[in-house]
C-alpha cells in the first residue's frame, strides 16, 4: 500500500513500514522499520530546517514518486526504491533479488531483500541495507577516518565503529553526484563493493538514511553541513602552533618549555597538559604533588600569550572522591556481567555515561570548578584507551551504555557536554580535541586528531587520506600527531627525516600540533613520560626547518582564519581534495597524494625517505607557481619539482 501523509510518501506491506520525506535542500530522508510505529530519534539530522513541500505522485499500478528540488525517489508497487537527480540520472537503486515483483527485470529466485530487518532477541533488529553498484568506476569519499592509504573508498570494507585512531563518520560523497548519510549510530559495517554496496547495523530499531543530489562536491557538502550543523568559529589560538608531548609530568617542566619558546622568539599559541595529571581517575583536577599552583601556572602562561589545554578522561576509578556520588546517582555506565570494570589502565576503572544528560552535567561541573574557572578554555576530551578493555566487546559496550544500537554516539555526546557547559558559561568559540567523532560532532566544537598512530612513513601516508576523508565527512577541524605517536627517537637521523617531512605538512593542516611518545623513556619519572619532543630536541638542522615552517604558519594566519570562517558558515573543509575545487578535471578525481589548503595552496607532502624530487599534477582550470618563485605553470599537466629536505613543494594558485 502506497499513500501520502504529512509530506511523506509512505509504503506499508505486512509489518514493514517505509517513510520517504524531504529533509533540506535537494535531499530526502528514508526510514523503515518493522515496529508498530516509526522511532523518533533524528540522530545526526538534528539541525532545525524549514519545511519544504515535495511533489508526490501516486498512481495505481505504477511506481509512485516523491520529488524535492533536484532529487526524486520512486517506489515500486512492491516497495523498491530508486533515486534520480533532476536530469533523470540514476543515483541509487536498491539491490533486491526476489520474486515479489515479477515485472522487475531483476526478479530472481535468490531471495535477497534490499531492506533486511532481521529480528534479534530483545526487540531490536540486525539491519542490512543493500544497493546496486551502478558503476564500477564510481568513486566514493568520506566515511570518516580509517588507517589506510586509500582516498577513494570504492571497493573498501569499512567497520562502522570507533577505535583508537579510527572514527566512523558515515557520510559518503560520490562522483555520481550524490551524498549519502547512514544516519544510524549503531556498530556495523559498510561494504562499498563493485558488485553491490551494503550498510549494516548489528542492533537497531530502524533503517535511517539521508541522500542529497548536487551538481558539485561543494554543493553536496554544504547541503550536508546544513542538516547536521556547523563548527563554531575557530578561536585565534587555533590558528598557530601547538606544543605537546607524552607527557609534561609537572608544573615546572611545562612552564620551562613555554619559557624557552618565548626566549627563542618562536610563536607558540598553546601547550598541553596530557593525561595522569590527576591523583585518581574521575576527579578531574590537578594532583597537588606535581601541580602545586595551577593558578600561578595559568597566569604565567597567559602573560606569555600561550593558552593551556588540559586532557580530560571519561574514566572513573573507585578510589576517586567522586565515585560514590556518581554510583548513587546512576551516572556510570552499566555492565551486563562481572564486576563494574570496563577497562584496566593504572587500575580497574569504569566510565561515566556520556549518553546521560545528568552525567554530562556532573562531569562538566567538576571540569568547570577545577579547570575552566581557573582560566583553562581548551579541553582534550580523550575517550581513553579501548585496547585495555577487559571484555572483547566492551569497546562497544562502554561507548553504548551496554547498547549496541547507539554504539558510536559516545564521542559526540562527550563533546556535547563540554560544549553546552562552556556555552552556558558565556563562551562561544569552543574547541574540544577528540580522537573520535560521529556525524554532527562538528557542531560541538570537535577538533579530531588521528589517534595514537605509528611513527613510520606508511603511517604518515595514511594520515593524508584520513584527514581529507574526514573533511568530506563533514568534520572540517582535523589534526594529527606531527611525527606520529608511538616511538621515534629524536637523536635517530632516520626519524629526524620523517619528523621533518611531517612537520612541514603540519603547517598546512587545519591545526598544527606537535605530539608524540618519544624514545628512549626517561628514568625516574612517573607514569608514561616520554622523551623530549620540542623542536630543539631534533638537532640544529631540523630546528631551523621547524622554525621556518612555524613562520610559514604565522604567514598563513589571516588566510587560515578566513578558511575557518568559511567552515563555520558553510561547512567547507580546510583540507580539500583536488576534485573539490576542480570537479570538471577528470584527473583531479584520481590524485590521492596532493591536496589543496583552502582554494589557493596546492600542497605536495613528501612521503618517502630520501626523496628529493617529486612529480606534481597541476589541476586544469587555473595557473600555478611554486611558493616563492615567479615562474607560472598552466594547469592540466604534470611537472617535476625539487624537494630538498628543507622544503616541501607548495604551489600557489595564480
Amino acid at each position: 500500500m502506497l499513500y501520502a501523509e504529512d509530506n511523506k510518501l509512505i509504503f506499508r506491506f505486512d509489518d514493514h513500514l517505509l517513510w520517504i520525506q524531504p529533509w533540506g535542500d535537494n535531499a530526502l530522508r528514508v526510514r523503515a522499520t518493522k515496529l508498530a510505529s516509526m522511532p523518533t530519534e533524528d540522530w545526526a539530522l538534528s539541525s532545525k530546517l524549514t519545511s519544504t513541500e515535495p511533489a508526490i505522485s501516486i498512481e495505481e499500478h505504477k511506481d509512485s514518486s516523491i520529488t524535492n528540488g533536484k532529487i526524486t525517489a520512486t517506489v515500486s508497487q512492491r516497495g523498491k526504491i530508486t533515486v534520480y537527480n533532476q536530469k533523470g540520472d540514476k543515483l541509487l537503486e536498491e539491490y533486491a533479488r526476489n520474486r515479489r515483483d515479477l515485472k522487475d527485470p531483476k526478479c530472481s529466485a535468490l531471495e535477497v531483500e534490499a531492506r533486511e530487518l532481521r529480528p534479534i532477541l530483545g526487540g531490536d533488529f540486525h539491519l542490512t541495507m543493500r544497493f546496486e553498484s551502478l558503476d564500477p568506476k564510481e568513486k566514493i569519499y568520506g566515511m570518516g577516518q580509517y588507517q589506510q592509504p586509500f582516498l577513494n573508498l570504492k571497493g573498501v570494507d569499512i567497520e562502522l565503529a570507533h577505535r583508537n585512531s579510527q572514527a566512523s563518520v558515515p557520510f559518503a560523497l560520490s562522483s555520481l553526484g550524490y551524498g549519502f548519510l547512514w544516519n544510524n549510530p549503531a556498530i556495523g559495517r559498510a561494504v562499498l563493493g563493485t558488485n553491490t554496496m551494503s550498510f549494516e547495523a548489528y542492533s537497531t530499531k530502524v533503517l535511517d538514511y539521508w541522500v542529497v543530489a548536487g551538481d558539485s562536491p561543494a554543493e553536496i557538502e554544504e547541503a550536508y553541513s546544513k542538516v547536521t550543523g556547523y563548527v563554531p568559529m575557530m578561536p585565534e589560538y587555533g590558528l598557530g602552533f601547538w606544543q605537546c608531548k607524552l607527557r609534561y609530568w609537572n608544573q615546572e617542566q611545562l612552564l620551562g618549555v613555554a619559557r624557552e619558546y618565548k626566549r627563542r622568539n618562536i610563536p607558540l599559541d598553546l601547550i598541553v597538559v596530557d593525561f595522569f595529571h590527576w591523583k585518581h581517575q574521575g576527579e578531574w583536577s590537578f594532583d597537588p604533588e606535581f601541580w602545586p599552583d595551577p593558578d600561578a601556572m595559568i597566569k604565567e602562561l597567559q602573560s606569555l600569550n600561550v593558552e593551556l589545554m588540559v586532557s580530560v578522561w571519561p574514566t572513573v576509578e573507585n578510589a576517586s572522591t567522586n565515585y560514590p556520588e556518581m554510583l548513587e546517582k546512576g551516572l556510570l555506565i552499566r555492565h551486563d556481567r562481572g564486576l563494574r570494570v570496563s577497562m584496566q589502565c593504572n587500575g580497574d576503572i569504569t566510565h561515566f555515561d556520556a549518553t546521560n544528560p545528568s552525567a554530562r552535567e556532573y562531569v562538566w561541573s567538576k571540569a568547570k570548578q577545577n579547570y575552566y574557572d581557573k582560566g583553562i578554555k581548551v579541553f582534550w576530551l580523550d575517550e581513553a584507551e579501548p585496547e585495555y578493555s577487559v571484555y572483547d566487546f566492551d569497546l562497544y559496550r562502554y561507548h553504548a551504555g551496554s547498547n549496541l544500537q547507539i554504539g558510536n554516539i559516545f564521542p559526540k555526546e562527550y563533546a556535547r557536554g563540554f560544549y553546552e557547559g562552556m556555552q552556558s558559561a558565556g563562551q562561544s568559540n569552543i574547541v574540544n580535541l577528540l580522537r573520535c567523532a560521529w556525524a554532527g560532532s562538528q557542531k560541538y566544537g570537535a577538533l579530531v586528531w588521528s589517534g595514537d598512530i605509528a611513527s613510520s612513513w606508511s603511517s604518515f601516508r595514511n594520515q593524508l587520506a584520513a584527514g581529507l576523508n574526514m573533511g568530506l565527512a563533514g568534520i572540517p577541524w582535523w589534526t594529527t600527531d606531527i611525527g606520529g605517536f608511538h616511538g621515534g627517537d629524536p637523536s635517530d637521523p632516520a626519524f629526524r627525516e620523517l619528523f621533518t617531512r611531517w612537520f612541514q605538512w603540519g603547517a598546512f593542516c587545519p591545526v598544527m600540533r606537535l605530539h608524540g611518545d618519544r624514545e628512549p623513556k626517561p628514568e625516574n619519572r612517573p607514569t608514561d613520560s616520554g622523551s623530549d619532543n620540542e623542536i630543539w630536541s631534533y638537532g640544529e638542522e631540523v630546528y631551523e626547518i621547524c622554525k621556518k615552517y612555524i613562520g610559514i604558519r604565522e604567514e598563513l594566519r589571516d588566510y587560515t582564519r578566513e578558511l575557518m570562517k568559511e567552515a563555520h558558515e558553510k561547512g567547507t573543509p580546510l583540507m580539500r581534495t583536488l576534485f573539490y575545487e576542480f570537479p570538471a578535471d577528470k584527473k583531479a578525481w584520481d590524485v590521492e597524494t596532493q591536496y589543496l589548503y583552502g582554494s589557493k595552496y596546492l600542497v605536495v607532502p613528501v612521503f618517502e625517505a630520501g626523496k628529493r624530487s617529486i612529480e606534481v599534477y597541476l589541476p586544469a582550470g587555473a595557473s600555478w607557481k611554486i611558493w616563492g618563485q615567479d615562474v607560472i605553470h598552466e594547469g592540466g599537466k604534470e611537472v617535476q619539482v625539487e624537494c630538498p629536505i628543507e622544503t616541501m613543494p607548495v604551489f600557489v594558485r595564480v
